[in-house]
Formats: C-alpha cells, structure tokens, sequence
C-alpha cells in the first residue's frame, strides 16, 4: 500500500452531524426518548432558512444537529425534496474559520459563502460545496467564544 505524506489537518474535531427532518418536533422527541440524547441547544435561524435544536452525543463533545425548513424555498426545503429525510452534513469543528477558509480556498476547495455566517448559538460558519468534497456537503464552524 501508498504511503501519503499527510497535510497537517485544518480540524479540531466533529462538531456535529446535521439531519433535514420533515417533523421537527416528532425527530427531537425520537432522538431525546429513543437514543437518550438532551436538547443542549434549539433556535430559529432566520438567515439560513431553518428551525434547529443541537442534540448532545454522550460527554464527546459532539453532537446531531436536527435542521427543519421554515419555508418551502430554503435550503433543507430543496434537501427533503431532492432526498428525503437523513444525513444533510458533516460538521467540523475549527479554531480560525478565516484562515481555514483561506487555505481550503487556495487548495482548490469551492466554499459557499465570501464571508462566514451566523450559525447555531452564535458561532460562525461556512460551507465547502459538495462538489469539492466527494459529495458530501461540509460545514466549517468556529464556536462562539
């Protein structure tokens, strides 16, 4: 097998792992009784079109963000239409969200946004297209301080 020389990794760790759901309300009430999970989090983020609650996975410090449309024309709308419920994103944890964006863009990955957004609980986010990431839609979030 190749040996690869490794680039230092931009992460810190998984933030979270965002599910679309069709009903907000039955997917938080599943994940609280089924898995034991607690609501940690739950907001409306008007800038980015949708109702969220941030669902704590044990002591890891990660966790499974449920994300429902607050319109028809919003992103994770257009997600359920297309795919139906399930894994949305890959959400990754970082120190420096400007400087990470500037080295992901100089390496040739496409992000979503010129400047970062607000995301859940005031942290600051951004998006590397699927299409530079094998598919997968990744989320770059620099926690509040």
């Amino acid at each position: 097998m190749e040996q690869r020389t490794a680039t230092e990794t931009l992460f810190e760790a998984i933030d979270h792992v965002g599910i679309a759901v069709a009903d907000f309300d039955e997917a938080v009430r599943f994940y609280a009784e089924t898995f034991g999970m607690t609501v940690a989090h739950e907001e409306v983020n008007e800038e980015q079109g949708v109702r969220e609650a941030m669902l704590s996975v044990g002591d890891s410090g990660s966790s499974i963000q449920l994300l429902a449309p607050l319109s028809e024309d919003s992103p994770i709308a257009k997600f359920l239409d297309r795919n139906g419920p399930g894994v949305q994103q890959v959400a990754y944890r970082v120190r420096d969200l400007d400087a990470v964006s500037a080295t992901l863009r100089d390496r040739g990955a496409r992000l979503l946004y010129e400047e970062p957004k607000r995301g859940t609980a005031g942290s600051r986010v951004n998006f590397v297209h699927p299409k530079s990431a094998g598919g997968v839609l990744v989320e770059l979030v620099q926690p509040a301080r």
